[in-house]
């Protein structure tokens, strides 16, 4: 089976959690992972499931001004956060997610975001999902986040959830006819 994880992240937190989902995809799928601030995010034609996530701001999907604020989040005091290369780059998975087509395919959305309520912490995964839906994939499964401290760090075990998610993702869907 073959997947792609496309992602954006802002301090490698969403980074880290795409190579878990990764990990747990690569027992049983030949995986490809990319960040959209890579020159080349062109999805190959042949994939039998997509994966794609972001970190949440401002209770959804990065934007523009979002990203551009990042570096200063990342330089506060104490917060010991690196920023990513591209993190306050013009292109996010929303920009990234508005220059595909259609997308006739298995999907599923996952996102980092800070532990607490939906309701006040948003969550980046549900637009991310319908948007999806809207190219014409087909939800393999529901959005899942993965989450953060307050000050922006995994919290302990997100690691190992997202290499069980994508185990169980592996188990969703089956490969295209024809493929090895």
């Amino acid at each position: 089976m073959k997947v792609v994880v496309v992602y954006e992240s802002m301090f490698g937190n969403t980074t880290a959690i795409a190579r878990s989902i990764a990990n747990g995809l690569v027992e049983s799928s030949e995986v490809q992972v990319i960040c959209v601030a890579e020159k080349d995010t062109r999805l190959p034609d042949d994939i039998d499931l997509l994966v794609v996530g972001g970190p949440t701001h401002a209770w959804g999907m990065s934007r523009p001004n979002t990203r551009k604020s990042a570096p200063g989040y990342a330089k506060k005091p104490n917060r010991g956060l690196v920023l990513e290369p591209g993190a306050d780059a013009a292109i996010g998975v929303r920009e990234w997610l508005a220059s595909q087509g259609r997308l006739p395919l298995s999907a599923v959305a996952f996102d980092t975001r800070v532990k607490g309520p939906r309701f006040l912490t948003g969550r980046a995964s549900r637009t991310i999902a319908k948007t999806l839906a809207g190219h014409g994939a087909r939800l393999v499964a529901p959005a899942e986040s993965f989450l953060v401290d307050r000050k922006s760090h995994l919290l302990p075990g997100e690691h190992a959830r997202a290499e069980a998610w994508g185990r169980r993702l592996a188990s969703l869907v089956a490969p295209k006819a024809g493929a090895s």
